[in-house]
């Protein structure tokens, strides 16, 4: 490139070389930089996630107040399963994601927030007794996903969506064990399944047994009844693996002793 440059009519705008150079150095200081941004938000997560015990993840949109009827279910179905004595971890926000949380706090059990750094979210939930904030939402999903023993997932919008179908990728391209997918909420979600179903499969984008991946339910009990029963098999499957930490311990007798009354 010519080393001069110049703003003559008619004439396409160019720099010096030097200056070329300079461009290259500072985007590739800035992926360097962004890359180390990302690396610190994984460790600080595995390092506050791996401390914790058996783990359920709720979505849903923030939106819902707390006179709505998703807000109260969620409400509930967090305080019932942090009453067995699970961790409950949402994405930090306001709406389903502090029902839930509010739920866990209110049950006595550790109440975590992974919040991204979008005014819309932050500083929104005051039921947490733990938790991050992330830059980078593929990170967060990571932290979200990695923990969970289970996904209750209410009615919600993109960032829902986005999770669910997160979660039935991996599911199926066996980069994950399957675990339950809870979809709270008939009316909301049955016209997606109908989708599913009559388009997709019919079209041959997604198999029937795809469908499996996950249940629809409209009862709490059901939520609760479901992860039990999935944390109980999968205690049997892998024994004292299961039982390194001894939050699990604790959770697993809590639940035999239900299981024989």
């Amino acid at each position: 490139m010519d080393d001069k440059y110049s703003t003559e009519k008619g004439k396409k705008l160019t720099f010096p070389a030097s200056w070329e150079i300079i461009g290259e150095l500072k985007a590739k200081q800035g992926d360097v930089w962004r890359l180390f941004r990302i690396l610190s938000e994984f460790v600080q997560g595995f390092d506050l996630l791996s401390e914790l015990g058996p783990s359920v993840t709720f979505f849903g949109s923030s939106r819902f107040s707390p006179d709505n009827f998703y807000y109260k279910k969620a409400y509930e179905t967090a305080y019932k399963l942090g009453s067995l004595g699970y961790t409950i971890i949402t994405g930090g926000g306001p709406g389903i994601m502090e029902a839930a949380n509010k739920g866990a706090f209110e049950a006595g059990a550790e109440s975590v927030g992974l919040q991204i750094d979008i005014p819309s979210e932050v500083d929104k939930n005051f039921y947490l007794t733990k938790k991050l904030l992330f830059k980078h939402f593929f990170v967060r999903k990571v932290m979200l996903l990695r923990y969970a023993l289970g996904y209750v997932i209410f009615p919600g919008g993109y960032g829902t969506f986005d999770e669910l179908f997160e979660a039935l990728t991996l599911m199926k391209t066996r980069k994950m064990h399957p675990f339950p997918v809870l979809l709270f909420g008939s009316e909301y979600w049955k016209p997606l399944v109908h989708y599913m179903r009559h388009t997709m499969v019919e079209m041959g984008t997604i198999d029937e047994e795809d469908l499996n991946y996950f249940q629809i339910t409209d009862s709490v009990e059901e939520v609760v009844n479901t992860i039990n029963e999935f944390v109980l098999t999968k205690a049997k499957l892998l024994q004292e693996d299961f039982y390194a930490n001894p939050k699990f311990r604790t959770l697993i007798e809590n639940l035999q002793k239900m299981e024989k009354k």
